[in-house]
């Protein structure tokens, strides 16, 4: 978590920071820094989850303009080989 912080490291800087804040300060500090990290996180989690849906929608878009559109049907035509029947309603 600390990267290459050992314990040795970090009593040290524990120790430079009671002397600095005092033993009245230290806790609070300790409290909104925890609370700013937390908020970081949660932050930077919305970000990923909100780039991640917005990555999936514009695939969606991209696959929708490469299907092809249904074939429409083609008109019907009369082979040229067979006769035209008329209808028996119009003399002809």
């Amino acid at each position: 978590m600390f990267g290459s912080l050992g314990f040795p490291e970090l009593i040290v800087i524990f120790v430079i920071a009671l002397i600095i804040f005092g033993p009245r300060k230290l806790p609070e500090i300790g409290k909104s820094l925890g609370k700013s990290l937390a908020e970081f996180k949660k932050a930077s989690n919305e970000l990923r989850n909100t780039l991640e849906e917005e990555i999936r929608i514009e695939e969606q878009r991209e696959q929708v303009k490469v299907a092809p559109p249904p074939p429409a049907a083609a008109p019907v035509v009369p082979h040229p080989e067979q006769p035209v029947v008329a209808s028996s309603d119009h003399p002809a």
